[in-house]
């Protein structure tokens, strides 16, 4: 199964440094049968494309956490797109959650989705506003639609070490 795993640059890095991704509590997003009756139509790509948005979303709060304890951690949207086969569906907690028996391998993934740097400043707002943006709070999901006006660029797993090393500071 297709999984989106919302992720930061910090765990991009372990990725690359260890070879593997663990998702937060195993948390990941995924084309379920059950985010699928909840639209009225939509083709495969543009379902999986809805799940990896929710993906997107809640690597806002990853950022969030990351940021309680460091501020050095780039305000950047992250979403790893991986082929796994021990996936739990969790429709307890929304349509698209699935829940992952364990760690994503690098020979899983299929594709890395970052922020560009132009989305920072919409990113790092979003991420502040989440959680209000979550209960309701209008203003804090107009920030969270800003930061997702920004398309999430695509990218090879292979071309993943490089990009890290293009952002070091």
């Amino acid at each position: 199964m297709r999984v989106y795993v919302p992720v930061t640059v910090t765990m991009l890095r372990s990725l690359v440094d260890t070879g593997e991704l663990r998702a937060i509590s195993g948390t990941a997003f995924a084309l379920t049968p059950m985010l699928r009756e909840s639209y009225a139509s939509g083709s495969t790509d543009e379902l999986e494309y809805a799940a990896m948005l929710e993906a997107a979303r809640a690597s806002l709060r990853l950022l969030a956490a990351e940021w309680a304890e460091d501020q050095k951690t780039p305000a950047r949207r992250g979403v790893v797109a991986a082929d796994v086969e021990d996936v739990r569906l969790r429709p307890d907690l929304d349509a698209a959650v699935v829940r992952l028996a364990g760690p994503v391998t690098s020979a899983e993934v299929a594709a890395v989705h970052l922020d560009d740097p132009a989305a920072e400043d919409a990113v790092r707002t979003a991420a502040e506003v989440v959680d209000a943006a979550d209960l309701g709070d209008d203003d804090a999901e107009f920030q969270i639609g800003e930061a997702e006006d920004h398309e999430l660029a695509w990218y090879a797993p292979q071309e993943l070490p490089f990009l890290l090393e293009l952002m070091e500071p």
